[in-house]
């Protein structure tokens, strides 16, 4: 399969200039709990996914984007960082839960959650994170298993992306994905990409043109926050895949920076009769989706959001 990065480049073959097209490749290095990812050497993303480390779930953090400017929330890794809120410890870098599973909630953390652990590597391509995990209830029984690989690329012009695919397995008898606004698809961003805040700069638009905090609860394709990150402007766009189950989906995408595609919330994102947003995987069956993350230079026109989403949907 192709990769977004690949159809970029040649789309952009024509104007491209060469220091565009010599995309710095990816390097992936697994340790004992943790995957370093670098792009030309220069360190991208690390996967937190087990060991001695284990979080409540497998996530991503930190992330670096265009010019190694920091695109998440330090909190609740590091407490020091200025201007950053500490609510919602649970909103850990970037991250795939869900807040009822089977009446379980995936997404917080306490002693009356679940927690996703991770089973094994899958083989995967050279610039992937290929893995198997499990979902527990907290007295340890399994509800589920997932498939997740995470792609990462270089974009031109500086920019960085991941395509990542999560496949739901129904291995341990049904299961129900309820309707809650706590989900699923999760970053929390920088505090500068905030909408409100201390040292807040940030700007956020769907892919209707809607903006700020209005975003939240409709249905879109993409999202994209920008703002100063020190001195680079820059932003994270997410991609809803047009495979995905109820595509365009409804966001959960707050101005205290978390930002998460969820399309199971329909209850409180439409005012809808509660269960209306459950999606049950039957015995045996699986349900799959696929998101992209991209960090970019500049607001969304400059950065060529839209752009970038049709040539990653048409893959």
């Amino acid at each position: 399969m192709k990769t977004l990065a690949l159809l970029v480049s040649a789309a952009l073959a024509g104007a491209a200039t060469a220091q565009d097209q010599a995309l710095p490749a990816v390097g992936i290095a697994k340790g004992a709990d943790a995957v370093e990812v670098t792009l030309g050497g220069e360190p991208f993303a690390t996967y937190h996914f087990g060991g001695e480390k284990a979080r409540a779930k497998p996530l991503l953090y930190p992330i670096h984007g265009p010019s190694g400017a920091p695109m998440l929330r330090d909190f609740p890794f590091k407490k020091d960082t200025p201007g950053e809120a500490h609510d919602h410890p649970h909103h850990e870098g970037l991250w795939y839960t869900h807040g009822d599973v089977n009446g379980i909630s995936f997404w917080h953390v306490g002693d009356n959650t679940g927690t996703i652990r991770h089973k094994r590597f899958l083989d995967g391509a050279a610039d992937e994170i290929a893995t198997e995990n499990e979902w527990l209830s907290k007295a340890g029984e399994p509800q589920l298993t997932d498939e997740t690989r995470i792609r990462f690329f270089a974009l031109p012009g500086g920019g960085r992306g991941l395509d990542y695919s999560v496949t739901l397995k129904a291995t341990h008898g049904d299961v129900t994905f309820g309707d809650t606004k706590e989900g699923s698809m999760g970053i929390r961003t920088h505090a500068a990409l905030r909408l409100k805040g201390e040292v807040a700069t940030g700007q956020a638009i769907n892919a209707n043109g809607e903006t700020g905090p209005g975003i939240w609860g409709k249905n879109a394709a993409w999202v994209y926050y920008w703002g100063k990150v020190g001195e680079a402007e820059v932003g994270v766009g997410i991609f809803d895949h047009p495979s995905n189950p109820r595509h365009p989906t409804t966001w959960h995408a707050r101005d205290y920076g978390l930002i998460a595609a969820n399309p199971f919330g329909i209850h409180d994102f439409k005012k809808q009769p509660a269960g209306t947003g459950d999606l049950i995987i039957k015995a045996g069956d699986e349900v799959s989706f696929r998101y992209a993350f991209v960090f970019l230079p500049g607001d969304p026109e400059a950065a060529g959001v839209a752009e970038t989403f049709e040539r990653w949907a048409a893959e």
